[in-house]
């Protein structure tokens, strides 16, 4: 599902201010499997991330997900890539504030042709349990409210894979606990998952199927 080989990222290359953020990264993830990447904050497990999700490129080397070769996609179509096979679960959440949770939920399908907005949208937000909020305005909703309508939106287009960068960095306990029963019933779909986190309420999960240390830039 996905493969990345001898993969870098450095930024401001040749520069003085040069940093090697990703150095040399192998990795092979199945359909299906549910990976967590382990790191303390600037480990280069958000690069990581982003780079999969085709939000930026990688200085060198190679990555094939969902079958596509995406390492240097132009704009235009990394952004169609990310519409059909990518479901992106952000720290920030990153939603419009002054929307409604529909609205922000449908956002990804305005991309696409030939989509059910209206169903893929109602289908998405029972998934995250946030089809009972759909008319409130995200500015009036609680942090885990935010957080099921960020997931919502990353299901809206049925995606294989599933990409969450410290989802629970803005979360209590009780609402960090909700999201990892989200994500348990999301492996059962069949999703392929990679979560970034250091959040140790992610150790030692009996559904988890790969715990992977990242340490300055490397996987160990």
């Amino acid at each position: 599902m996905i493969k990345v080989t001898n993969l870098y990222k450095i930024f401001n290359q040749n520069k003085p201010n040069h940093f090697e953020a990703l150095k040399n990264i192998n990795l092979d993830i199945k359909q299906n499997e549910l990976v967590l990447l382990k790191g303390i904050s600037g480990s280069g497990k958000s690069t990581m991330l982003s780079i999969i999700a085709s939000f930026s490129h990688p200085t060198s080397g190679s990555v094939v997900c969902d079958g596509k070769n995406i390492a240097k996609l132009p704009d235009k179509h990394a952004s169609s890539f990310r519409s059909k096979s990518i479901g992106f679960i952000f720290q920030s959440f990153n939603l419009i504030e002054e929307l409604t949770v529909e609205d922000n939920v449908k956002v990804p399908l305005t991309v696409c042709e030939d989509k059910d907005i209206s169903k893929q949208t109602k289908t998405a937000m029972k998934q995250a349990n946030i089809y009972h909020k759909k008319e409130q305005k995200i500015k009036n909703l609680s942090g885990g409210e935010k957080q099921r309508v960020a997931i919502a939106r990353a299901l809206v287009n049925n995606p294989n894979i599933i990409l969450a960068d410290e989802p629970t960095a803005n979360l209590d306990t009780a609402n960090s606990l909700v999201f990892i029963e989200t994500i348990k019933e999301l492996k059962k779909l069949g999703k392929t998952i990679i979560i970034a986190t250091h959040d140790s309420i992610f150790d030692n999960l009996s559904f988890v199927d790969r715990y992977l240390d990242i340490i300055d830039g490397t996987i160990k």
